[in-house]
């Protein structure tokens, strides 16, 4: 049985950045778009886990690992070996969902493409950007609503609807999927990549991020923004990602 630290192929004593890197590096590798698997995906974010939470001493087994990432799955409302192995495919299934479950309400997130903003002179720190974003007729890729019931991640929930937003590694190891949250809250249950400074602004990860209030205002594609283009994975390494991540 390996420890976490054999798992990400650095020594016991690696410092914190040393573990970040490893981690990051690891779960490109591990990545069923990348000739890895689910359950060596899952294995890695849960080895990583175990370091950051102060549990490095404890070995790990695939079977010990599915059940953690399961548990995680069932509290995010969403399958991470369907994700992963399917990539941006929400569209397609959302054809197989009931209808009217689809025009259930529940959690409602008014979201904006952040590209639009430089079309419009507008400013992320503008108080009446979303009024703005309403009466400028924009597309609905780049502009609208999305309504749903359970705690899906919003990149999930943005899927389901047929929207690509751009991720990467859909496991919180990157800011491919980076949004900024302008009303309301949501939860990110585990940050391994932002700095205090960067979430104190409102930034998460769309992609392990659900929401906790019933409305939302969030500015999705936010990748570009200075201090996150360095915690960017190129998206070419992922099949089902947006060529323009």
């Amino acid at each position: 049985m390996d420890s976490p630290f054999e798992i990400l192929g650095i020594e016991s004593d690696a410092d914190d950045d040393e573990v970040v890197r490893a981690y990051r590096k690891r779960v490109k590798e591990a990545h069923p778009d990348q000739g890895g698997s689910t359950r060596e995906f899952l294995l890695v974010q849960t080895a990583y886990e175990k370091i950051q939470d102060g549990h490095a001493d404890e070995p790990l087994e695939i079977e010990r690992a599915d059940r953690a990432n399961d548990d995680t799955a069932s509290r995010n409302g969403h399958d991470p070996a369907h994700e992963a192995t399917n990539g941006a495919g929400g569209a397609d299934d959302a054809d197989h969902e009931d209808e009217d479950d689809e025009q259930e309400e529940g959690y409602r997130v008014e979201y904006l493409n952040y590209e639009t903003l430089a079309d419009h002179g507008w400013d992320l720190g503008d108080d009446d950007l979303f009024e703005k974003a309403a009466d400028a007729n924009l597309d609905p890729e780049d502009y609208g609503q999305l309504s749903f019931t359970s705690d899906k991640n919003l990149l999930a929930a943005a899927e389901k609807c047929g929207y690509p937003w751009p991720y990467a590694c859909r496991g919180g190891a990157c800011a491919n999927c980076a949004i900024a949250v302008v009303e309301g809250e949501v939860e990110m249950p585990s940050n391994h990549i932002l700095s205090q400074e960067m979430v104190d602004r409102g930034l998460r990860l769309s992609c392990i991020s659900v929401p906790k209030t019933d409305e939302l205002k969030i500015i999705y594609n936010v990748k570009s923004l200075p201090g996150l283009e360095e915690l960017r994975l190129p998206a070419q390494q992922f099949d089902k990602a947006r060529s323009n991540d």
